[in-house]
C-alpha cells in the first residue's frame, strides 16, 4: 500500500469488509460491543486487538477505516478521529500541555483556535503570540522548555504563507511539538510531515466532506502521539467522530484529489480575473506571483489552494452591496464545499477579535474571503464580476 499513488489510497487505503463482501464501506451504527466471555472482555480492557472494540468513544469500524486512510495519505503512522476540526485543535494542544508550560502559536490563526490559546492560557499555560512569517520572531519566542508550536500552514483568512521547514527547525532544536492546522493547504498539497511537523490537525468539515453535510476533525501523528499522549484524552472527554460521519468523510475521500484540484484551477482563475480590478482594493492568493510568499508556497504545496482573499474598495459598506449581489456564490462562513461560498471575517468568523488585533491581522471592513466550488469558472467570474459593479 505503501507504493501506491495518492488517488488509489484514497479509495482503498483501510477498508475493512465483513463476511458479506460489500463494496462500500459499511457503517457501524453501535455505541458499545459485545463479548463472548467475561475473560475476553478483560482482556480486551487490558489491550485491545486492531480489529478489537470497546466503545465508540474509544473506537469504531467505520471511524478506524477512516483513520487509517487519512493517515495513509498523510504520511503518519496514525490518525485519532474527532467531532469537529476544533475538537481536533482543541485535544491536540490540550492534551500535550499543562500549568506552567509554554506555548509558542502564530497570531494569524482561525478565531476559535485563539479562543482555544486563551482558554489555555486561563488555566496556567503561558502563550507567545508571533508574527508567523518572521522567522526572527519564531527564534527569540521558541525557548529551552517550550513545550509545543502552533501555525496554520496557510492563515486564515489573509492567506499568509509560514515557512513550516524553518519553524520545525527552530522548534524542534528546543525539543518542541509542532502543530500544523492544515485546512487551507488540504491533504492533496500537503508536504507538514515532510517539512518536520510532527502533529497535523484538520477540519474534515471542510474539503474532506466537501459536500457541506457533516462536522469532523482529524489529527495525524505518530503512533505513539496518538495512543500514548492524544487517545487518552480524547476518549475520556468524548470528542469522538460518530460512525456515520466517518462514512461521510471515507465517501468523499474518494473525490478529494479531483474536487480540490479543479477547485484550485477555478480560485487561480479568478484571482487572476480579480487581480487589478478597479473595485478590488488589495487580493491575496499564493497561486499569484504577486503574493509575497509565492515561492514558498509553490516549493510547500505546488500550487495556491482554493481560496482566495480580496478587498472591496469603500471598506463594509461596499463589502456588504457586493456580498448581497451574489447570485452563485453563497454567503456562509464555511469552506471547502462543492459550492462556492464567501464570507467577510470581520463580522463573522474574526468578529470577536478587538479591532486593533483586526487590524494588525490584515482583517479589514472590506476583506472577504471566497472559497471556490466546482461551478463553471466562468459563470463565476461573471458573477464576481457583476456584483462588484454593484459595489
Amino acid at each position: 500500500m505503501t507504493d501506491w499513488k495518492t488517488r488509489t489510497k484514497l479509495i482503498h487505503s483501510g477498508i475493512r469488509r465483513s463476511q458479506y463482501g460489500e463494496m462500500s464501506e459499511a457503517i457501524f451504527l453501535t455505541q458499545g460491543f459485545a463479548y463472548d466471555s467475561a475473560e475476553q472482555a478483560e482482556a480486551r480492557f487490558i489491550q485491545a486487538g486492531p480489529d478489537e472494540f470497546i466503545y465508540a468513544r474509544y473506537g469504531n469500524p467505520t471511524v478506524r477505516m477512516f483513520e487509517e486512510r487519512i493517515a495513509a495519505i498523510e504520511g503518519t503512522e496514525d490518525a485519532f478521529a474527532t467531532a469537529s476540526g476544533m475538537a481536533a485543535v482543541n485535544g491536540a494542544l490540550t492534551a500535550l500541555v499543562k500549568a506552567g508550560d509554554h506555548i509558542v502559536a502564530a497570531r494569524a490563526l482561525f478565531g476559535s483556535c485563539l479562543y482555544v490559546l486563551e482558554v489555555l492560557a486561563r488555566f496556567g499555560v503561558e502563550v507567545t503570540l508571533v508574527d508567523g512569517t518572521d522567522l526572527d520572531q519564531w527564534r527569540a519566542a521558541v525557548r529551552p522548555g517550550t513545550k509545543c508550536v502552533f501555525l496554520e500552514s496557510v492563515s486564515n483568512p489573509t492567506l499568509e504563507v509560514i515557512d513550516i521547514r524553518s519553524v520545525c527547525d527552530i522548534a524542534h532544536a528546543h525539543g518542541a511539538v509542532v502543530v500544523v492546522d492544515n485546512v487551507f493547504a488540504t491533504p492533496t498539497y500537503s508536504r507538514a510531515v515532510e517539512l518536520g511537523a510532527d502533529v497535523v490537525v484538520y477540519s474534515t468539515t471542510k474539503h474532506i466532506d466537501g459536500g457541506g453535510r457533516c462536522l469532523g476533525g482529524v489529527v495525524c501523528a505518530s503512533r505513539d502521539y496518538i495512543r500514548k499522549v492524544l487517545e487518552p484524552y480524547m476518549k475520556h472527554t468524548g470528542a469522538a467522530m460518530s460512525p456515520f460521519n466517518a462514512w461521510v468523510m471515507l465517501k468523499g475521500m474518494e473525490t478529494l484529489d479531483l474536487r480540490v484540484r479543479s477547485q484550485t484551477a477555478s480560485a487561480l482563475a479568478v484571482a487572476q480575473a480579480l487581480e487589478g480590478h478597479p473595485k478590488v482594493a488589495a487580493i491575496s492568493y499564493p497561486g499569484l506571483p504577486s503574493h509575497p510568499h509565492h515561492a514558498l508556497a509553490m516549493e510547500q504545496m505546488g500550487a495556491g489552494g482554493t481560496v482566495v482573499t480580496f478587498e472591496i474598495a469603500g471598506g463594509k459598506d461596499a463589502a456588504f452591496r457586493f456580498l448581497n449581489a451574489l447570485q452563485i456564490v453563497t454567503i456562509s462562513n464555511n469552506l471547502g464545499d462543492s459550492k462556492s461560498i464567501i464570507t467577510h471575517p470581520a463580522t463573522t468568523t474574526h468578529q470577536r477579535l478587538p479591532e486593533d488585533q483586526k487590524q494588525l491581522l490584515g482583517i479589514t471592513p472590506g476583506l472577504v474571503r471566497l472559497s471556490l466550488g466546482l461551478e463553471d469558472t466562468a459563470d463565476l467570474i461573471a458573477d464576481l464580476s457583476a456584483a462588484l459593479d454593484a459595489a
